[in-house]
């Protein structure tokens, strides 16, 4: 039997879905074996170059827990604003300055001027609970989903941003896949990943 990632239970979950066939399993109604794993690795990677896309595009501001969750999206292509919450100052001072650099909405689009991305362990939901709720006291406009994405589709394989960094050979390609503008020629002709 197939199904379509629109008739999928986790199609309610996943916002970044397009429709793709599925094996399932008749008995239990469970995606079936390794198309499992391809499957989800897949929609994260949709959702990450539909992200990736907007940061280098439209400028629009990334923000994650530390350095080593920027290092870790910087080894997937990320090549516009990343900002880091653990910088010393309370979340309220971050929130603040961030709201004074990217606006409440992106000026471009008027879309979500910002992207938060916290681990999806029980500290990295507190930490994205208080930056939701200051953020939404202030009136901006933000985008959650790719975290809910990640959440839902590298659960097994990683709790953290940082763990994306031990599955950039398995995501980058997916993700360049759906996000081709991120090749540059080289000099001599050759295609190259941007740093």
């Amino acid at each position: 039997m197939m199904v379509t990632s629109e008739e999928h239970p986790w199609a309610k979950f996943v916002p970044y879905c397009r429709v793709v066939a599925v094996p399932i399993d008749d008995a239990g109604g469970t995606v079936r074996g390794p198309s499992n794993a391809e499957h989800r690795w897949h929609q994260a990677a949709q959702a990450l170059a539909e992200v990736r896309q907007r940061n280098r595009e439209l400028g629009v501001g990334i923000l994650v827990e530390g350095r080593r969750d920027r290092r870790a999206l910087e080894r997937l292509g990320f090549t516009g604003p990343l900002e880091l919450l653990h910088r010393g100052w309370p979340v309220d001072d971050v929130v603040l300055k961030l709201v004074e650099r990217y606006g409440r909405v992106n000026t471009t689009d008027n879309g979500p001027s910002l992207v938060l991305l916290m681990d999806w362990d029980r500290t990295g939901g507190r930490l994205q609970t208080t930056c939701r709720r200051n953020l939404e006291s202030l009136d901006v406009k933000f985008d959650e989903r790719l975290r809910s994405t990640l959440m839902v589709c590298l659960k097994p394989e990683t709790r953290v941003v940082e763990g994306l960094s031990g599955l950039v050979n398995v995501l980058l390609p997916l993700v360049d896949l759906y996000d081709p503008r991120s090749l540059i020629p080289e000099v001599e002709g050759k295609e190259k990943h941007l740093p």
